[in-house]
């Protein structure tokens, strides 16, 4: 297996789906959800656990899709946002690649192959072997850890 870990974000480690009106910020084109959302498991733990795989040889990544009909401005400024969220979420987590692409990209096919954390059971199929959901995050990322 490729020694990747990839992260979608929304209903993975943002919980954008969770900011009040966020389907309205998005038609209206406001990048607000994407800026605010709150976290979705405890991050101490979680960079922890990064940088513990990092020094093991493990790459980690960030491939999170646009909003969905966004113009050509608004996805630029929807990953400008996702990339603050995660410097201030994460920040001492140092991402071998942050991959922000339009919506409905397939992400297996973007990425390559390694392990993907996604809520959407959509693209979870479209990984294989390896995809899982984000309430497994602590667990599979704490097996690799030890091993």
């Amino acid at each position: 297996m490729t020694k990747e870990i990839w992260f979608d974000m929304d209903g993975t480690i943002a919980n954008l789906y969770a900011v009040e009106g966020w389907l309205n910020y998005l038609k209206s084109e406001d990048v607000y959800p994407y800026a605010n959302a709150e976290t979705m498991m405890n991050f101490s733990l979680l960079a922890r656990l990064l940088n513990r795989l990092q020094e093991k040889g493990w790459k980690v990544g960030i491939i999170s899709w646009t909003s969905k009909n966004g113009s050509e401005a608004y996805n630029l400024a929807v990953e400008v946002a996702k990339r603050a969220w995660l410097a201030r979420h994460l920040p001492s987590v140092e991402w071998d690649e942050i991959k922000v692409v339009r919506y409905g990209t397939n992400k297996r096919v973007t990425c390559g192959g390694g392990i993907l954390f996604d809520d959407e059971e959509g693209n979870r199929k479209a990984w294989g072997e390896g995809a899982y959901t984000p309430d497994r995050i602590a667990e599979i990322l704490k097996a690799l850890a030890r091993g």
